[in-house]
């Protein structure tokens, strides 16, 4: 009897498992082929010198040695993008914090209002943005009228090598609707009881946000830090669109480098070499991010 009820339930297990796996065919498919086999081909392409219109030469680790030691654009590219990520990320990161810490505020006039203006730019695509902001940025644009008013005397923002960069952080701040969202969801989850106890034990509002608030969204921060900072270094549509990667290659992005590389000199194998440099700054900034916040620690 045992061993009939054992055979049954290997049957009834093998059975859901084909159906499961034909549901997911799909998926399966469409990874193997547009993700996972392009994966494999762009390392393979990465050792070779390829233009996409002639067979692959291997090279080598030539297409490696030549990035770090004969091209000055791509150091360029690489300083670039750290500006970003030094400056931009953390500006972008607590402002929309402090943003979200404040619709979260239910007592707030409009609340619903304001929390649909700040996500309303993430609807829009990124090109059409773009275009509004090369308007927004010019030398008599909404942006320096603004600063008019306060006796500020605005720069050219697109067209100087100082504040072009300066200027993508304005914009990736105004577009950063989606953190706002995940920070606004990581703030409703925290007990409002807590709260009521610091409140008890005679403490303020910074430290509610010292000893509740920062502990509790701390997952948040973390996973708002490290999905923000691979999108900044895979930046293209920006410096595509509003700068074209100047003035003096001052917005020439890690991700704007490369597409130039695969699809204006195509040169694919030295683009798939950057790729991968990619691929493997984005595990190395993981990690080291993952292990400077302690995250996961708690749970092990």
């Amino acid at each position: 009897m045992n061993r009939k009820k054992t055979r049954s339930r290997s049957k009834a297990d093998r059975r859901s498992l084909l159906t499961g796996l034909a549901f997911i065919s799909p998926w399966i498919v469409g990874f193997l082929c547009f993700t996972l086999y392009p994966i494999i081909n762009s390392l393979r392409y990465s050792f070779t010198n390829y233009s996409a219109l002639k067979a692959p030469r291997f090279v080598g680790l030539d297409n490696y040695k030549t990035l770090f030691t004969s091209d000055p654009l791509f150091i360029k590219s690489i300083m670039n993008t750290g500006y970003m990520m030094v400056v931009g990320l953390p500006i972008i990161i607590i402002v929309t914090f402090i943003i979200s810490a404040i619709v979260n505020d239910r007592r707030l006039r409009g609340v619903s209002f304001i929390r649909t203006l700040f996500f309303m730019p993430t609807l829009v695509p990124m090109v059409v943005l773009c275009i509004l902001w090369i308007w927004l940025l010019k030398d008599n644009g909404a942006v320096n009228q603004g600063l008019a008013l306060i006796g500020i005397d605005g720069p050219g923002w697109l067209a100087s090598p100082r504040w072009a960069k300066p200027g993508m952080i304005l914009m990736n701040l105004w577009c950063s609707g989606n953190l706002i969202i995940i920070f606004l969801a990581g703030l409703q989850d925290v007990p409002t009881s807590l709260y009521e106890a610091v409140e008890i034990d005679g403490g303020n509002i910074l430290h509610k946000f010292r000893y509740i608030t920062i502990p509790f969204m701390k997952p948040i921060i973390v996973y708002n830090v490290v999905t923000y900072m691979i999108k900044l270094l895979q930046q293209f549509t920006e410096s595509f669109v509003m700068t074209n990667g100047g003035p003096n290659d001052s917005t020439t992005f890690f991700g704007y480098y490369l597409y130039n590389n695969a699809f204006k000199f195509m040169k694919m194998g030295y683009a798939s070499a950057m790729a991968w440099i990619m691929l493997v700054a984005a595990m190395i900034l993981t990690f080291v991010m993952l292990k400077v916040t302690g995250f996961g620690k708690e749970e092990s």
